[in-house]
């Protein structure tokens, strides 16, 4: 857990931050260690070092470390929706394929933008559409 206003970058970086909380809780109940005489001691594992660190901190700035990771109401988690949810195993196991393998027909081709060119019978410079009226 960092501290409040740590930045936690860009890309790569603030992709392995967030994903630690899609599927799992802030902090679990076993990884609190001691709440006696206000404070609380939890272990989390640090992800620069990635070895298990301990705190001791009061338990309001404890709550409030963990209340910065409630969503507000009407909001809910990202792997709710999408092919992050419970069901779609199948479509998450494609996708997974697809992105292992990315074939050159994946990559998009650009599209070449088409003109109209038509030139004028008198002076034969190219005429641009001004409107298009439907006769019936």
């Amino acid at each position: 857990m960092g501290c409040p206003l740590q930045k936690i970058g860009y890309g790569l970086p603030a992709l392995k931050y967030l994903s630690r909380y899609l599927y799992r809780g802030v902090i679990s109940g076993k990884d609190i260690i001691s709440t006696s005489n206000g404070q609380v001691i939890f272990k989390y594992q640090d992800s620069e070092t990635n070895t298990t660190k301990y705190r001791n901190l009061p338990t309001l700035k404890f709550l409030l470390l963990i209340l910065q990771h409630v969503l507000p109401k009407g909001l809910q988690r990202v792997r709710d929706y999408g092919f992050l949810r419970g069901n779609a195993k199948a479509t998450l196991f494609k996708i997974m394929i697809i992105l292992c393998r990315s074939p050159n027909w994946l990559a998009p081709k650009p599209v070449p933008k088409r003109i109209a060119i038509c030139p004028c019978p008198c002076c034969q410079q190219n005429m641009s559409c001004v409107r298009v009226t439907l006769t019936i």
